[in-house]
């Protein structure tokens, strides 16, 4: 770690739970590794039994919330010893095949009253409907969603599937309220050579756009809450973010002098091999 950013460090303290065990103790290691001694990493299902809790019972909140959960993970919603005081699925169950949208509720409910929560998932929790769509309709009219960041194809391990990440902030500043800016990222990036990666112009270009929360045509754009509303709620980046190529304008003059030149090649062509025809006795 750079000296600047242990500085940093040094006023941050990092809580962590694993279900995985493989998971977990990479996780415990890399926090050894980077001489985080003080790094609470507990093991366990973070639906079922989250291990970071107050007095009372109510899940431990936190200035940021970072995670990047299975995509469309299935779990049983019996299976999940819900609490009162977790106050966690305020806003509905997603479908049984997709815990996406418990996921990032789950996030929201250990973000404090001025937490942010960053979620890296699969590109459908923007435009699926049913369930999911109320969940992430009831999420928008609330103003928790900051930002949505289209991800290149090929970046993990376990999918080539392109995500994306969510940004949500539970206390927006007065001019980003009912505003969401879309970047569109999918197309900044270098090719490994079994898997794409982001480099660090394409990092900063991304934390830029976010920062400055400004339209660059093309790139990134910010979108008010009737505009989504218009678009049912629909988060689906392209829709916001005009990512078409300009086509060559067509002279029409031109095309049409190319053509006869082509047409009167043509028949020069067809005369001489009648020609040749000819002189092989061919009178068809």
């Amino acid at each position: 770690i750079r000296k600047e950013d242990q500085d940093r460090m040094e006023n941050i303290s990092l809580f962590g739970q694993e279900r995985n065990l493989n998971t977990w103790s990479i996780a415990k290691m890399n926090m050894f590794l980077h001489d985080l001694y003080d790094a609470q990493i507990k093991r366990g299902d973070t639906f079922t039994e989250p291990l970071f809790l107050e007095d009372g019972g109510k899940l431990q909140q936190f200035d940021r919330v970072i995670a990047n959960p299975m995509w469309n993970q299935s779990y049983a919603k019996g299976d999940i010893k819900e609490s009162q005081a977790y106050n966690r699925f305020n806003y509905g169950f997603p479908p049984k095949n997709s815990a996406d949208w418990a996921w990032v509720q789950h996030m929201l409910a250990s973000a404090n009253r001025d937490g942010k929560v960053g979620v890296v998932l699969d590109n459908g929790v923007l435009f699926r409907s049913r369930s999911e769509g109320k969940i992430r309709k009831k999420i928008l009219k609330e103003d928790l969603i900051e930002a949505v960041i289209a991800l290149p194809s090929n970046l993990f391990y376990n999918t080539s599937s392109p995500g994306c990440i969510l940004m949500l902030n539970k206390n927006k500043p007065a001019e980003r309220k009912d505003k969401v800016i879309f970047i569109y990222g999918e197309e900044d990036y270098d090719e490994g050579s079994n898997q794409n990666f982001l480099r660090e112009k394409d990092l900063e270009k991304i934390l830029d756009a976010y920062h400055n929360f400004e339209d660059i045509e093309k790139y990134c754009r910010v979108a008010d809450m009737e505009e989504i509303e218009r678009n049912d709620f629909n988060l689906n980046v392209p829709r916001y973010v005009d990512t078409t190529e300009e086509e060559e304008p067509v002279d029409v003059e031109e095309v049409l002098t190319e053509l006869d030149q082509l047409e009167k090649e043509r028949d020069e062509i067809e005369s001489e091999m009648m020609s040749y025809l000819k002189e092989l006795g061919y009178n068809g």
